[in-house]
């Protein structure tokens, strides 16, 4: 019997179908002018990207990474200063952080959605905290306001982590929008609003961080050969800023139809005993980067979850795990001296935690199939 057609966890080629032919005719109109850094394309993307955020300011940059440490910086942050951050997140939030020349101090997470404890990361405030990084996981944001609340009359800023949330909101509003906030998010291929390489931006509606963030990213200057600022070479390419904005025409549409295929899911795992769906927080508008289940049934036994991972991709099913280490328990970050058992709940997520493919292409039938060998796999 011939094997069904694999479902991807990402399928980046239907989406570039939908904008094939503009693609190659904005690649066209750049590779004739040639003017591949900055430039008409990348300045309209900014603005309209902003616009799409509910900001006043975006600033495009080469990667999600850099981001996060422009971020950082614009927000004060310094050598030798303390940055509070969850311990389930990309370890890309914590490598900001030590490029910064801060030091990581790590907290746990809610239980139920993945997020930074609120509780946890005020509690780890100290005289040398400059900042408080929360991440917005999986396509949802952290409680930002709660913290903000909590932080109010410190010199600690908040410096958000938007790179898996474009077009999520909170309240109503979107990452990096209100007075004194900043955030970053990344444009890696597989993003909700993905390039056709890497690619990032910081947004805020404050002019002099935006300003503070431009020009280090240009080598600590505005202009060309005036570096009023040591920085270095962050810039978003022009090939990039075409592909973005036709994607981000697209972006409402895409969410969309990955919020329809969340509610799809829910639907056909609601009754399978063993395992826990996503949460939701309240006032969240979520855009569903990625569907991540808890399964239960296995008490924490990695290996069984491993297993059936790997049999779910043996039948084309593209899942996943997102992440299979808590921060501190990678060997890049263990000097930060964090033994295990340091925060349970990532450590529990990180043993039970499956991402099914989840995307604005993928149909009901294929979900049905998911689920099916999903059911199946758990016994």
């Amino acid at each position: 019997m011939a094997q069904a057609d694999p479902i991807p966890l990402v399928d980046l080629k239907s989406a570039h179908a939908e904008i094939a032919d503009e693609v190659a005719a904005g690649f066209e109109k750049v590779l004739a002018t040639t003017g591949f850094i900055g430039g008409p394309q990348v300045a309209a993307f900014e603005e309209e990207f902003a616009a799409f955020s509910g900001v006043r300011h975006c600033v495009g940059v080469a990667n999600g990474t850099d981001a996060v440490e422009l971020a950082l910086r614009a927000a004060g942050v310094r050598q030798g200063d303390e940055v509070v951050l969850p311990a389930n997140t990309f370890i890309a939030s914590a490598g900001a952080v030590a490029r910064v020349g801060a030091v990581p101090v790590l907290v746990d997470c809610d239980p139920d959605s993945y997020l930074i404890d609120v509780q946890a990361a005020v509690a780890a405030v100290g005289p040398r905290t400059a900042a408080v990084l929360p991440v917005h996981l999986y396509g949802q944001h952290a409680p930002v306001e709660e913290l903000t609340e909590k932080l109010a009359g410190s010199n600690v800023r908040v410096v958000e982590d938007a790179a898996q949330c474009q077009g999520a909101t909170r309240g109503g509003r979107g990452a990096g929008s209100g007075t004194g906030a900043i955030a970053a998010t990344s444009f890696y291929p597989g993003k909700n609003l993905g390039a056709y390489g890497d690619g990032g931006a910081v947004v805020t509606d404050d002019a002099d961080m935006a300003k503070t963030v431009r020009a280090i990213a240009n080598h600590g200057g505005l202009t060309k050969y005036s570096h009023d600022l040591v920085g270095f070479n962050s810039r978003l390419d022009a090939l990039q800023a075409v592909v973005l904005r036709l994607k981000l025409r697209k972006l409402p549409a895409w969410n969309a139809a990955r919020r329809a295929a969340a509610a799809r899911y829910a639907e056909l795992l609601a009754d399978v005993p063993g395992i826990a769906l996503p949460a939701t927080l309240a006032d969240n508008e979520h855009v569903w980067h990625l569907y991540v289940v808890r399964i239960d049934a296995f008490d924490g036994d990695r290996d069984r979850r491993d297993a059936l991972v790997a049999n779910l991709n043996a039948q084309g099913i593209g899942a996943g795990v997102h992440y299979p280490a808590a921060l501190h328990l990678t060997p890049a970050f263990s000097h930060l001296g964090y033994p295990v058992g340091s925060f349970p709940n990532a450590e529990a997520a990180a043993a039970r935690i499956v991402s099914l493919p989840l995307h604005p292409h993928l149909t009901a039938a294929q979900q049905e199939r998911v689920a099916e060998a999903f059911t199946a796999a758990l016994g």
